[in-house]
């Protein structure tokens, strides 16, 4: 028996690209790393590098203000590269996934040192770039330089599937590929970049997760999904897996109206950022002398005044948040660098979200009651 032939997609490349673009260009939403309404040319791709990083596992809206503030603080390639690691993380804090900040400054620098401050302009140069992947490369190549580069992000995934009729999982390795094959066939001869953002924006504006608006989709005579009223099914959702619950005792130490903080370790979760002393929760209650143990102070008057709870994607924390008095002056015996600041000096350095919720509880606290931020 002969193998079955692999069926081929209905989608028109030509055809599909241009009703895209003519949608784009009446549609798109006006970013500030975009070019204005009207205009193609003086695409800057410093900003698209950067937007694109931020963008990364973070939604538009998110990241529009931390763009903004970033790129008035580092107006250059060379600024990023050139400014300290802390001033980075600080105007980062609260986005997430901080590795991506370190990341982009060691890209700046590795530009700056062998391209000359010049962005490299295809997607291989782009991924020789300290955490530039795929479809990074892809996005700023096209969309900086013009390149024939294909993208495949969350957005773009769901728009092929439908329009293919994918009913795999857009996650999985094998559904992965195609997907990136089909990403490039349907590349347009020109105008790539303005075609990529276009998937994009129509991943993210009308062929959504949940209730796509098919009625206004510019493509919908293409998509064999809407054909087959399974727009709704496809993708398949993401299969649910239990996130582990991990706990932490969060210690707010004060001597003299100075809070104790410390710098977390180069690597791992929240890098480089600082905290009130953290330690892993044991069966036992937390006492001073665990506290001693754990920070090298003698610590008195030990309270819990609140409690944090954080979600991420695979994990949730519980913080139990404390307050005690140092004993004694002298500096801390912790392995890390730590620092005694007064409250209003606290914006100087950059915390995690969750550190951020503790330090509004322990600098605002009075009350006997337990505080609880969610």
């Amino acid at each position: 028996m002969k193998p079955r032939r692999k069926k081929k997609s209905q989608v028109n490349p030509r055809a599909m690209s241009q009703s895209l673009l003519s949608w784009y260009e009446r549609h798109r939403r006006d970013l500030p790393w975009r070019p204005p309404l009207g205009r193609t040319s003086n695409v800057d791709p410093y900003a698209v590098l950067v937007s694109e990083v931020m963008l990364q596992q973070t939604q538009v809206t998110t990241v529009i203000p931390y763009f903004l503030r970033f790129m008035k603080a580092f107006a250059t390639i060379g600024e990023l590269a050139a400014a300290p690691e802390q001033q980075v993380l600080r105007l980062w804090q609260g986005l997430g996934y901080y590795s991506r900040a370190r990341n982009l400054q060691a890209a700046a620098k590795k530009i700056v040192a062998e391209f000359g401050e010049r962005i490299p302009f295809s997607a291989q140069g782009l991924m020789s770039l300290p955490g530039i992947g795929r479809y990074t490369a892809g996005a700023v190549a096209s969309i900086a330089f013009g390149q024939r580069a294909p993208i495949l992000d969350g957005n773009v995934a769901r728009v092929l599937c439908r329009l293919d009729k994918i009913r795999s999982d857009p996650r999985e390795p094998r559904t992965r590929q195609l997907l990136w094959q089909r990403a490039e066939q349907i590349l347009p001869r020109s105008r790539v970049g303005q075609f990529n953002s276009a998937l994009m924006e129509l991943g993210a504006t009308v062929c959504t997760p949940k209730r796509p608006h098919c009625p206004a989709c510019p493509v919908r005579r293409f998509c064999q999904a809407a054909k087959a009223g399974l727009q709704d099914a496809i993708p398949p959702p993401r299969k649910s897996r239990p996130t582990p619950l991990l706990r932490r005792w969060t210690i707010g130490v004060s001597r003299a109206n100075r809070w104790l903080i410390e710098r977390r370790p180069n690597t791992g979760r929240w890098a480089g950022l600082w905290q009130f002393p953290t330690i892993e929760i044991t069966d036992d209650d937390l006492t001073p002398a665990i506290v001693t143990r754990q920070i090298g102070l003698r610590v008195r008057d030990l309270r819990q005044i609140g409690q944090i709870r954080h979600a991420l994607t695979h994990r949730r924390y519980i913080f139990n948040v404390f307050t005690a008095r140092a004993r004694a002056d002298g500096p801390c015996q912790t392995n890390r660098i730590c620092r005694w600041i007064r409250p209003d000096e606290l914006d100087q350095y950059p915390l995690s979200r969750p550190q951020l919720k503790i330090a509004e509880i322990i600098f605002s606290h009075g009350s006997t009651e337990l505080a609880e931020v969610r």
